[in-house]
């Protein structure tokens, strides 16, 4: 697996539990507000360490070998493991690599953008995922401009009737960019996901994205974060606000 980096605890990747996260390199989407960058076009520091976003400090890339000899450190100090990227459902050994996860009794949180509904559905039937957090980038019409690439939005409303069908505990996810999630995009988002469990409404960030020019992008007030979820509280049953 291609490893880059490892959050060795966290409180607030996994609802309810703790747990490390480790992120995967790579992705299929070239979101221009990505939080991630260095996951994405796989830029590396001259000392071969990437840079994870927020208050996380720079962490070594991993083998699969280190990987799984920290987790054993961990045995009965953590409840599980968030796999995030990058989208891990671009690793070819994603299944095997959570196969493994599992056999040493972790509980596995799976963060996807929704583009490979097969696979997800695999991981759903074999019961190798314990919860999914699924990206909503913005309304279907305007999904392409959000996401930076030619995508068959097909797919994506399949991932999300996969999950919101299964029996595992999920969320889905909306970064509120301005320009790519407007008032408009909220009200079809909420028509599109009518009757899912759970929605969190994610602050934009601007200060390291994929794109610079997002950069130059200032969030949204509070206040209209608060009115985009009183929106979805129509459509969904619960709204959460990540400000």
């Amino acid at each position: 697996m291609k490893i880059g980096g490892l959050q060795k605890l966290t409180l607030v990747d996994y609802p309810g539990k703790v747990a490390a996260t480790v992120f995967l390199i790579g992705c299929n989407f070239k979101c221009g507000f990505c939080h991630n960058p260095e996951l994405v076009d796989q830029n590396w520091n001259s000392d071969g360490r990437i840079r994870i976003s927020g208050a996380r400090r720079a962490q070594e890339r991993y083998s699969d070998a280190e990987f799984f000899e920290f987790l054993d450190e961990k045995e009965g100090l953590i409840d599980g493991v968030c796999i995030t990227g990058g989208e891990p459902t671009t690793q070819a050994g994603l299944v095997d690599f959570i196969r493994k996860i599992k056999i040493k009794r972790f509980l596995v949180k799976l963060d996807t953008n929704g583009s490979n509904p097969e696979l997800l559905e695999k991981l759903v039937n074999k019961k190798l995922i314990d919860f999914i957090a699924m990206d909503i980038k913005t309304s279907l019409d305007n999904y392409e401009k959000a996401v930076g690439v030619k995508l068959n939005p097909e797919n994506i409303k399949k991932s999300v009737e996969i999950i919101k069908n299964s029996e595992i505990d999920y969320e889905f996810r909306t970064t509120v960019v301005p320009g790519l999630v407007e008032k408009k995009d909220i009200e079809e988002i909420g028509k599109w996901l009518k009757g899912v469990k759970k929605i969190v409404l994610q602050q934009f960030q601007n200060k390291k994205v994929l794109n610079n020019k997002f950069k130059e992008i200032q969030p949204y007030l509070d206040k209209t974060l608060k009115e985009f979820a009183k929106i979805l509280e129509k459509y969904i049953e619960r709204v959460e606000l990540r400000i």
